[in-house]
């Protein structure tokens, strides 16, 4: 999707006489949204600000060792066996030249040799270098600027991850700021860049520190100004989609966990000095009511009891995420915390870890694995609302906000009048076309439009077709389990028909797809390449606890109304 920015000048931080200015450069092609105050606690401020430019740049996708020895041998090898076949091939090419209407101009072809091997190293190296070494790139790495939004309550600036598994949401309430002036409330987005990021590393508490939207741009006829320029972004439709998708998990129900700052601590202590050689890797919380959250580290078996936490929920439940190593990014932020909870909806499936920061919180959204893809097996298509509402009651919900930017849920449903199934499908669709999102601390639907103007399914793309033929597949019952087996190894090895194939499997002890046999024209064709067929994927969700459920009512009974 293509989206047009412009600032009048950059993001900064300038000096004054009284202390210092940080001005932040809004985007002139949104609606006017500014903001001026003093800021508090510049500290605080400084750690979150930085915590979240930490979940920008993460990437931890899978990156091959550096085999340059080896390949160097392998090289070696190959000039040897090139020298021996040069000298058979001299004669023929001799005679081929001596044969040819137009004689070959000499070293054309070790010419294209070399520019062929020079464009290939550097297309393979590019993304890397430039992520590492060249600032002025920084769209590599964060595709959209990062979003601000003034709210009559509170501010909120929203990232996303370079690798698009990680979501960063850092909240303020207005409380922490002092003399407002100039406000105008909205959402857009802020120019950013590394020089930013050193220039709050600068920030100090003995230093007055005023905080402001600059609103100039609004005001002054801008295109003539030395400093304004445009930029064209064409946004990856896996970027958007992820950012969306998390959004829309957001407002889905969960269970809402405790955390101390102390078992935090022991939990990034233990990840940062052990790494995991074999599966699983998982994370996992063991909560009881009324007890002490347990979480165990896997594959060690390492379990930190956090003494003083109380699991308010219903019943017992031993849940599994994935991907921990990206909770790093909270390190930073122990010194000041205050308080901490992470919302789960399940295994495999996305967490949210809330970090209490005084007058902030920090929203740290993951998605089930840090590969955001079919590898999952637990795709976010796959836990949406399984209802579609009507575009009349996407508009009730809608004008719903237009007196109130902020609504509980219950004060949707009491003034639109539909069912609770229907609201929460509704806003589940916002909140994925980048209408609103969930306030998890505040308990809060806020209106927050991502981008200037309403996107479409078309534009954040349409739901891989296999995986909600497999969610169907298994709703209308056709997925027979014939047999579920682990084996030595480790391994799970399921069998059974789907629709009228037979189906055989082996899940991996993380409960991901290793191989799998279809009967299907898309398997016969793709195999595992493009993602498992839908009945692999049916057999698969037919055997995991958070995909059993047969009906609308099960659904909402299954997953609304758990605590």
């Amino acid at each position: 999707m293509k989206i047009e920015l412009a600032y009048l000048g950059r993001s900064r931080i300038v000096p004054r006489s009284a202390g210092w200015d940080l001005s932040l450069a809004p985007n002139l092609r949104r609606d006017r949204v500014s903001f001026a105050a003093r800021l508090q606690k510049p500290i605080p401020f400084r750690e979150a600000i930085s915590a979240l430019h930490d979940i920008v740049i993460s990437d931890l996708r899978y990156k091959p060792r550096d085999r340059t020895a080896y390949r160097a041998y392998l090289a070696e090898q190959k000039e040897r066996e090139a020298e021996i076949r040069h000298a058979a091939m001299q004669a023929v090419r001799q005679e081929r030249k001596e044969q040819a209407a137009e004689i070959m101009p000499p070293g054309l072809e070790d010419r294209y040799r070399r520019m062929r091997s020079l464009y290939w190293k550097a297309r393979q190296k590019y993304a890397n270098y430039l992520a590492r070494h060249d600032p002025k790139l920084w769209r590599l790495l964060m595709p959209c600027d990062p979003i601000i939004t003034v709210a009559p309550d509170v501010l909120f600036f929203e990232c996303f991850s370079a690798d698009e598994s990680s979501y960063g949401c850092l909240t303020a309430d207005r409380d922490l700021f002092q003399q407002e002036n100039n406000v105008a409330l909205g959402t857009t987005n802020v120019d950013y860049s590394w020089t930013l990021y050193e220039h709050f590393q600068k920030l100090r508490s003995y230093r007055e520190t005023r905080f402001q939207i600059d609103p100039a741009g609004f005001e002054v006829k801008t295109e003539e100004a030395a400093d304004y320029r445009e930029e064209k972004i064409d946004l990856p439709p896996s970027w958007l989609r992820g950012f969306l998708q998390i959004q829309s998990a957001m407002s889905l129900p969960m269970r809402r966990v405790p955390l101390n700052r102390e078992g935090l601590y022991a939990l990034l202590a233990f990840l940062k000095r052990h790494r995991a050689r074999k599966s699983p890797r998982a994370l996992r919380f063991e909560i009881d009511p009324g007890q002490s959250v347990q979480v165990v580290l896997e594959p060690w078996e390492k379990r930190l009891v956090l003494y003083g936490t109380k699991y308010e929920g219903e019943r017992s439940e031993s849940i599994r995420i994935w991907g921990r190593n990206r909770l790093l990014v909270l390190a930073r932020l122990l010194p000041i915390l205050e308080g901490a909870e992470v919302y789960l909806l399940g295994t495999g499936l996305p967490s949210f870890w809330i970090m209490h920061l005084g007058g902030m919180r920090l929203t740290l959204g993951l998605s089930g694995w840090t590969a955001n893809d079919w590898t999952g097996g637990a795709a976010l298509d796959q836990i949406a609302v399984p209802a579609e509402p009507s575009e009349d009651v996407l508009a009730d919900i809608a004008e719903t906000f237009k007196s109130s930017p902020a609504l509980t849920f219950a004060q949707i449903q009491q003034r639109t009048g539909a069912a609770p199934l229907f609201v929460a499908a509704g806003l589940n669709k916002l909140a994925l076309l980048g209408q609103l999102i969930h306030d998890l601390p505040a308990g809060l639907y806020r209106w927050r439009q991502v981008l200037p103007v309403a996107l479409s399914e078309k534009q954040i793309g349409p739901e891989n077709p296999e995986t909600a033929e497999g969610r169907n597949l298994l709703i209308r019952g056709e997925v027979e389990v014939e047999q579920d087996e682990t084996t030595p190894k480790g391994l799970r090895m399921l069998a059974g028909g789907v629709e009228h194939f037979e189906v055989h499997l082996f899940l991996d002890a993380d409960g991901r797809i290793l191989h799998g046999k279809c009967g299907c024209r898309h398997h016969y064709r793709f195999g595992l390449r493009r993602g498992p067929c839908r009945h692999l994927q049916a057999l698969r969700n037919s055997v995991l606890a958070h995909f059993r459920h047969s009906s609308l009512e099960n659904w909402f009974k299954h997953y609304w109304q758990i605590k």
